[in-house]
C-alpha cells in the first residue's frame, strides 16, 4: 500500500474506532418518557444535562440535574455533575428498574447562596481558633477548608442492622466519618464511636421510607457503599423534620467532594462569562447584535441600563398580551372590553401551572425540585371549582395559598388577600408577586414546571 493510501485508511478507519468508546444510555423524564443518547463511556453528568438543555432549547439556569432511581431498595439521588455517568451504572448489576431521570433542582447548590437555609445554628459547630464562633458568611468555607474541622450534630432514628427496630440516637457528623454517643449528647472521646464513613459511599434519600423500612418518619436518608450488594448493606437514618435532614445530607455531600462541588457550581457561570465575550457558535450573528431600543421619543437612542431594559421588555410584553387576548366573561363569551382585557384563561399555556393536580401531587413536584424559598406552582383547586391554588415553598415547607375569584361590574378579578389587590388574570398575579413578596412568606422565584424530554 502506498503512503497515501495507508493515510486514507487511517482517516477512514477513525470513526469506525470511536464506535467502541461509546455507550447507550437512558434517561427518563418526569411524566416517564425516555430517551436513548449514544454518549462517550467517559461522559460526566454535567454533559448529559447539557445535551438535554440544547436538544429540547430549554433555558439552561444551571438547576438541571441527574438523578439516579433505585426502586427495588427505596432510593434515589442526585449525581454529581462531575460523576461519570457509566460508572454509576455500572454499580447497578442486576437491577433493571434502576433508571437515570433528567430533572430540575433548584437546591442543588442552593447551599453556597444561602447557608443559613441548610446549616441551622443548632446543628453545627466548628472545633478551630475560633472556639465554635464563625461568621455565617465563612459557614461554607469551613467545609471546603481542610484546616478546619466543621462538625454536625444532632438526634437521628437509626435502623439497627438485621432489626426491623429504630433507635434514636445522638450522631456526629465529622470530616473522618459519622459517630454516636454512648452517653446521650455527650462528644467526649471515649462516648464516641465510629459508625460509618462516607468516602466510599453516597447519600441518598428514601423515597418509600415507612413503607419499605418502616421509618418512623418520611424524612429518612442512608449511606450506601457503592460496592452494596442490596438493602442489608444500606446505613439508614430518620429525621425529624425536612431542616434535619436537608443539613445532614448536605454536609455529607460537602464533607464527600469539598471543593470539587464549589468548582461544580462555578463552572457554568465561568463558561457564561467566557462565551459571552467570545460569541457562542450556536447563536446567529444577528442574534448578537440585538440591542434594546427606546423610540418613544423624537429619535431612538440604545438602552445600556439593564434594569431598564429589563422593565421595557416586560412593559412590551403586558401591552402585547393586552392587544392579542380576548378577555372572556363567566359564561365563555367575549365582554365589551375585548380590545384591553387580557384573557383569563391564558394561564392555562404557562409552564408554572398545572391543571387538575392533587395536593399531594402538587407536593410531590415541588419537592423533586428543591425545598427552597419560592419554587411556586399554581393548581386549580380541588375543594372549590371556581379558584385555584398557589403551592409555594418556604422554610423548607410547602404552603397552599388559595386564590379567589372575584366578580364585579360582570368583571373577573383573582386576590390573594381578600381583594386588597386585584388581578385580571393569573399571569398578572404570578408577575406582580415575583416582584412583591405582599401577603407571601416570599417571592415567587423558580416555577415548577413538568419536565419532558
Amino acid at each position: 500500500i502506498s503512503c497515501r493510501a495507508s493515510q486514507n485508511m487511517q482517516v477512514c478507519l477513525t470513526p469506525y474506532l470511536q464506535i467502541f468508546n461509546r455507550v447507550v444510555i437512558k434517561v427518563y423524564s418526569e411524566d416517564d418518557t425516555s430517551k436513548a443518547l449514544e454518549v462517550p463511556n467517559d461522559i460526566i453528568a454535567q454533559d448529559v444535562c447539557q445535551l438535554f438543555v440544547l436538544k429540547n432549547h430549554y433555558i439552561d439556569d444551571h438547576c438541571w440535574t441527574l438523578l439516579e432511581h433505585l426502586p427495588l431498595i427505596g432510593l434515589e439521588r442526585i449525581i454529581e455533575d462531575h460523576e461519570l455517568v457509566i460508572e454509576v451504572q455500572s454499580r447497578w448489576g442486576m437491577e433493571t428498574d434502576s433508571r437515570l431521570y433528567f430533572r430540575k433542582n433548584y437546591a442543588k447548590y442552593e447551599f453556597f447562596k444561602n447557608p443559613l437555609q441548610f446549616f441551622p445554628e443548632h446543628m453545627v459547630s466548628v472545633s478551630s481558633e475560633t472556639n465554635g464562633i464563625i461568621m455565617h458568611s465563612q459557614l461554607i468555607q469551613t467545609f471546603l477548608n481542610s484546616s478546619t474541622c466543621p462538625e454536625v450534630h444532632g438526634y437521628l432514628y437509626a435502623k439497627e442492622q438485621g432489626k426491623k427496630s429504630w433507635k434514636k440516637i445522638y450522631f456526629v457528623l465529622r470530616r473522618s466519618g459519622l459517630y454516636f454517643s454512648t452517653k446521650g449528647t455527650s462528644k467526649e472521646p471515649r462516648h464516641l464511636q465510629f459508625f460509618s464513613e462516607f468516602s466510599d459511599g453516597e447519600v441518598y434519600m428514601l423515597i418509600t421510607g415507612k413503607k419499605m423500612y418502616g421509618a418512623p418518619s418520611s424524612y429518612g436518608f442512608c449511606i450506601k457503599p457503592n460496592k452494596s450488594g442490596g438493602a442489608r448493606d444500606l446505613k439508614l437514618f430518620c429525621a425529624d423534620d425536612e431542616e434535619s435532614r436537608t443539613c445532614w445530607v448536605t454536609a455529607i455531600r460537602l464533607f464527600k467532594y469539598g471543593v470539587q462541588l464549589y468548582q461544580n457550581y462555578i463552572s457554568p457561570h465561568q463558561s457564561r462569562s467566557i462565551s459571552s465575550q467570545n460569541a457562542s457558535p450556536m447563536r446567529s450573528v444577528s442574534e448578537n447584535s440585538l440591542v434594546a431600543m427606546d423610540f418613544s421619543g423624537h429619535k431612538g437612542r440604545v438602552i445600556e441600563n439593564p434594569t431598564e431594559a429589563l422593565s421595557v421588555a416586560v412593559e412590551e410584553g403586558l401591552a402585547w398580551r393586552r392587544k392579542s387576548c380576548l378577555r372572556l366573561n363567566a359564561h365563555g363569551s367575549p365582554t365589551a372590553s375585548q380590545s384591553t382585557a387580557p384573557n383569563i384563561a391564558i394561564h392555562r399555556s404557562q409552564p408554572w401551572f398545572h391543571h387538575k393536580i392533587t395536593r399531594e401531587e402538587a407536593q410531590r413536584l415541588i419537592a423533586q425540585q428543591g425545598l427552597i424559598d419560592g419554587v411556586f406552582l399554581l393548581r386549580d383547586s380541588q375543594s372549590n371549582p371556581k379558584a385555584f391554588v398557589l403551592s409555594l415553598s418556604h422554610g423548607q415547607k410547602i404552603k397552599h395559598i388559595q386564590i379567589v375569584t372575584l366578580e364585579e361590574n360582570g368583571e373577573l378579578f383573582f386576590t390573594l388577600d381578600d381583594g386588597h389587590t386585584r388581578f385580571t388574570d393569573l399571569i398578572q398575579l404570578v408577575e406582580f408577586y415575583q416582584l412583591n413578596k405582599g401577603v407571601l412568606p416570599c417571592k415567587l422565584k423558580h416555577h415548577c414546571g413538568r419536565i419532558t424530554l
